[in-house]
């Protein structure tokens, strides 16, 4: 099994499903070769907009996908203790650096993003980080 930990942008393609990136997007998240890390930085990233404009199916499927998550990195301290440290190295913004740090503490085989490979999100170190773009 691949442990992977998937961006906000992606879930946002797959649950939107307009597209080739939406493709893609759906592809990984059926792929039963893999299991999901997540964390609650994550949540808090793509539910509440769907939520405050009451799109039903958007929030169902992040609902579903969150309950199909196997791996949660729960210790917040040490996430934003990593995020603070992985921003200053990498130039990182922050909601990429929480999920990175957690991605890293769940020792995860990949972190699949949307971001395009000139992004500074690929700077960071010792994670394997995969673009829907090179996919």
């Amino acid at each position: 099994m691949i442990k992977s930990f998937i961006d906000s942008g992606v879930l946002i393609y797959a649950a939107r499903g307009v597209g080739e990136l939406a493709e893609k997007s759906l592809s990984i998240l059926e792929d039963s070769n893999r299991e999901f890390a997540s964390s609650i930085f994550l949540k808090l990233e793509v539910l509440p907009k769907a939520i405050y404009h009451q799109n039903i199916s958007e929030i169902k499927f992040y609902e579903t996908y969150f309950e199909s998550v196997f791996y949660w990195e729960k210790n917040i301290n040490k996430i934003i203790e990593l995020a603070s440290t992985e921003m200053g190295n990498n130039g990182l913004g922050a909601m990429d650096a929480l999920h990175i740090s957690a991605a890293k503490l769940l020792n995860v085989d990949e972190f699949i993003t949307n971001e395009k490979p000139n992004k500074s999100i690929h700077r960071t170190q010792h994670i394997n980080i995969i673009s829907l773009y090179d996919l």
